[in-house]
């Protein structure tokens, strides 16, 4: 599941979310991955990074996305 492997730490980051072990923001791989980049991209470019760690990152986002509450102030 995606809470094994990405964490918040106050001081770190700015407490944004991150891959557990790394400095590599989740919104980082995000970003990557919604301007084109692939896994395989991503596994050459942070050879320390496992295919399961970005798919974390992935689904992360989906669940933050899931759990917005959106107030119509129009």
């Amino acid at each position: 599941m995606w809470y094994d492997l990405i964490e918040q730490k106050n001081g770190v980051l700015g407490g944004k979310p991150l891959i557990k072990g790394t400095r590599i923001a989740v919104d980082l791989i995000l970003e990557k991955i919604g301007n084109g980049d692939t896994v395989d991209d991503l596994l050459a470019a942070y050879p320390q990074l496992t295919k399961a760690q970005i798919l974390a990152c992935i689904t992360y986002g989906a669940n933050v996305v899931r759990n917005e509450i959106f107030i119509d102030v129009a």
